[in-house]
């Protein structure tokens, strides 16, 4: 293999182009089979394999800085780059992140997992370098999907008048997760078939000097046109157009699909049953269609992540223009929904837990102080097994602390259901839903709960001496729990369902004083501003004892959640042993 004379990046540059493009089928045969293996980014690795070898062939890292936007194409990188046992043994397959880490390499400058970022990191290592009066070559890989970011816009706004070297690789595969949304793919259109020479060249009219590689999957080109842009002593932007999924057909085919996958899809399998079994999506989608054909003023509002809700082509297709995919631009999708709420109409925005941050300032000012009532979905939140850069553990802080928002933890279906017609039929104020990250639970009974009536926690079971309040994802470890301590410390404690995470109810917190000398409380997220702390601030000058269980204020990367119960005690018999140690 030639695979096996590359160590590091150096090793490149004694290869012909045939022997390259030899190392890239070797590349693409080992990604396949490793992300077919553990799960992955599969489409957006395979797609950049060539111009990977070719930024390596002509630039001199780690001294010229190659910066990878969301860094979910970063796996050529790591391979040419001293990690590639990471893809060539099966035993080292989960050594390495899926993104990149400085920790693994000093061929990675940045830990990204998050879009639209490279050009303004990339940006401030230029100015430093100029600053400190060095030379090298910054270089920002960015893809076309990444571009509808609004951090991509700032970052290229200001990098164009930087007025010295920076080259930004704009990765064109005419796909972001999903199909491209918004006015700019037209003109990226345009100059793909023009092959760059259309008169409107949207990286033009910012200041940038533009080359462009209709081939860029192609080593040969690439290598011609990094060539010409290395060392520049100006902002150029090589523009490559290059192909999805490339290597594997059914990639190529079915993009979308294949942007990330899970372990095994590759696989044969003998023929199974098509029945869909019932999930917190289905519920979602099949409520959605109900209310958008009974109400033309719904519309559904995502940016660019489709598939995590179950949002299929033919569910997007049958709501037609009741639904927009906004790019990845989460800090718009809020304050265009708050427009939407203000105008008379019904949005429904869906995001991921991970990605609340992007867009806190305008949850806070767009949103909330303007008391928009839209209905918000937030999917995936909880502790989890992932990477650093998409964990779902901060959004109960992020969001519960903002003014006029209501934050709501369903436990089940029936309550889920229930908290989405309130929160889609009122006009008062912005709701958001927490959607469970647990297998679907249902009680088979409706639920009648009168959501309105704002921080009114459900009592589900009266008891003694000590209280357990577990929250939405969490509520079935209190269940747990209550017989845990029965059976190890004989007391019968009294079981809560919070349902809110805005605020406490008073009432119920004071009337468990009389008959409780110890409060429990279960969140699936970071303590640190979050569920918890309310409640123990409500007790502060009280003699109650109040446990807070959750997550710790930190970022963690690839830990089990085995571990991660272990860690903060988030198992029963831990969570006893401390009562009991306690008493």
């Amino acid at each position: 293999m030639i695979l096996d004379k590359i160590n590091t990046p150096n090793d490149l540059k004694d290869l012909t182009i045939d022997e390259m493009n030899t190392l890239a089928d070797e590349m693409r045969e080992l990604i396949i089979k490793k992300v077919n293996t553990t799960g992955g980014h599969m489409g957006p690795n395979l797609g950049i394999i060539e111009a990977t070898i070719a930024m390596h062939y002509v630039f001199n890292s780690p001294v010229d800085k190659i910066v990878f936007d969301v860094s979910h194409q970063c796996y050529p990188h790591k391979i040419l780059t001293g990690r590639k046992e990471g893809f060539t043994n099966p035993q080292e397959y989960l050594k390495y992140t899926g993104y990149t880490a400085p920790e693994e390499s000093l061929h990675d400058i940045f830990k990204v997992g998050h879009t639209s970022t490279s050009v303004s990191l990339a940006t401030g290592l230029a100015k430093a370098r100029d600053l400190k009066k060095e030379k090298s070559n910054v270089i920002a890989l960015i893809g076309d999907g990444s571009l509808s970011g609004g951090e991509a816009f700032e970052g290229l706004d200001n990098a164009a008048e930087l007025g010295s070297n920076m080259i930004v690789v704009v990765n064109d595969n005419d796909m972001s997760i999903a199909e491209n949304h918004g006015g700019l793919y037209k003109n990226l259109k345009a100059l793909r078939e023009s092959k760059g020479v259309c008169e409107c060249n949207f990286f033009k009219s910012l200041g940038f000097d533009y080359l462009y590689v209709d081939d860029g999957n192609n080593i040969e080109k690439l290598i011609e046109a990094f060539k010409k842009v290395k060392d520049i002593d100006h902002p150029i932007v090589v523009h490559i157009r290059t192909l999805k999924g490339c290597g594997l057909t059914v990639a190529e085919q079915n993009k979308e699909a294949f942007h990330w996958i899970m372990p095994g899809t590759l696989d044969e399998k003998p023929e199974q049953s098509c029945e869909q079994l019932e999930d917190y999506n289905s519920v979602t989608n099949e409520f959605i269609i109900k209310k958008a054909q009974e109400d033309s003023s719904l519309i559904v509002v995502n940016p660019a992540t489709p598939g995590v809700h179950g949002f299929t082509p033919e569910f997007r297709q049958r709501l037609g223009c009741q639904y927009t995919d906004v790019g990845i631009a989460e800090e718009h999708a809020v304050a265009y929904c708050s427009a939407l709420a203000k105008a008379g109409a019904k949005p429904i925005f869906t995001i991921v837990s991970s990605f609340v941050q992007r867009t806190y300032d305008q949850l806070s000012q767009d949103l909330c102080l303007n008391n928009s009532p839209i209905t918000m979905l937030v999917y995936w939140g909880g502790l989890s097994n992932g990477d650093a850069t998409h964990l779902g553990s901060f959004d109960i802080p992020l969001i519960s602390n903002i003014p006029n928002i209501v934050y709501l933890a369903p436990t089940n279906k029936e309550e889920y259901l229930a908290m989405l017609e309130y929160s889609y039929s009122q006009n008062d104020r912005p709701i958001a839903i927490r959607v469970p990250n647990i297998p679907l639970v249902s009680s088979g009974i409706k639920d009648n709960t009168d959501y309105s009536i704002l921080n009114k926690f459900k009592l589900i079971e009266k008891g003694e001496k000590i209280a357990i309040l577990g929250l939405g994802n969490f509520f079935n470890l209190a269940k747990e729990l209550k017989k845990e301590i029965k059976s190890k410390l004989n007391i019968d404690a009294t079981l809560i369902n919070p349902i809110f995470m805005t605020g406490v109810d008073c009432d119920l917190l004071e009337d468990l004083k009389s008959e409780h000398n110890i409060v429990i409380t279960l969140e699936d997220g970071i303590l640190d501003g979050g569920f918890g702390e309310k409640i123990a601030r409500f007790y502060g000058n009280s003699d109650m004892k109040v446990f807070n269980y959750g997550g710790i204020k930190e970022f963690t990367d690839r830990i089990s959640l085995d571990e991660l119960y272990d860690r903060y005690h988030l198992k029963k018999e831990l969570i006893v042993e401390d009562v009991k140690t306690y008493l």
